[in-house]
Parts: structure tokens; C-alpha cells; sequence
């Protein structure tokens, strides 16, 4: 095992990963959907509807709970669903989101290409990012 994957199973074994379909209904519960992918992809690709776009950069700061720079309504109860291209990156982002108190983040198996290929919701891209 190398040392990205011992990193990523690291990562991965403090998240409930969720399947597309369970995306979908964590949704329409009520949990944010955060699509970090660059706006390349999600021009191209596209983007899942009521997503929330926040560059991966910025991410940190904007879902942290304590952060004086996060999104209107974040606490640390808020469930966020972190969406990359294919599951990679984004479950590094969800443990880092974990680690500053956001209990409820974990990511989409598969990323955006799974929701896509599982015949979920898919609206046209390029959605300018939360700054």
C-alpha cells in the first residue's frame, strides 16, 4: 500500500460515505450538497441541482463552524455531502471538514460521475463558486 492510499483510507474510516442514491435523500432532507470540483469540470460535466459551490480552497473556511467566514446557516449539526469528480478528494475534504467540528460531513462515493451515471439530477455547469 502506498503512502496516498494508507493517507486516503485514513481519511476514509471516520466517514459514513455516502452511495448517490443516499446522497440524493440526504438531500432532500436537508443537507448541504458541496461541489468542489474546479469549474472546468462542472462546466463541462455539469452540476448537481442545489448544489453549493465552494473551490477547495476556500472550503475550510467556509463550512467550519466556528469560522467567521463560513456559510449563512452552518453549525455543527449541518450534514454536508462533499462532491468531487470521482470520490478522491473528497473524502480527504470531508475528514479535514470533520476535524474542525463539522461532525456531519462525509462525501459521495464515486463523486459526481457516480450521481451522473446513476441517473440522478444533472443541470447545466459553471456555476460561479462561494467566495
Amino acid at each position: 500500500m502506498t503512502a496516498i492510499d494508507r493517507f486516503l483510507a485514513a481519511a476514509r474510516s471516520a466517514l459514513d460515505r455516502a452511495e448517490p442514491a443516499r446522497a440524493a435523500q440526504l438531500q432532500a432532507d436537508g443537507a448541504l450538497i458541496v461541489d468542489i470540483r474546479p469549474h472546468a469540470n462542472r462546466a463541462a460535466e455539469g452540476e448537481i441541482p442545489g448544489s453549493v459551490v465552494v473551490e477547495r480552497i476556500h472550503l475550510e473556511w467556509r463550512l467550519a463552524p466556528d469560522s467567521e467566514w463560513r456559510l449563512p446557516g452552518v453549525t455543527a449539526e449541518t450534514v454536508a455531502v462533499v462532491v468531487c469528480n470521482e470520490g478522491y478528494a473528497s473524502s480527504l475534504a470531508a475528514a479535514d471538514l470533520q476535524r474542525l467540528g463539522l461532525a456531519g460531513a462525509t462525501d459521495l462515493v464515486g463523486g459526481f460521475r457516480a450521481w451522473a451515471a446513476a441517473g440522478l439530477p444533472v443541470q447545466a455547469g459553471g456555476s460561479p463558486a462561494v467566495r
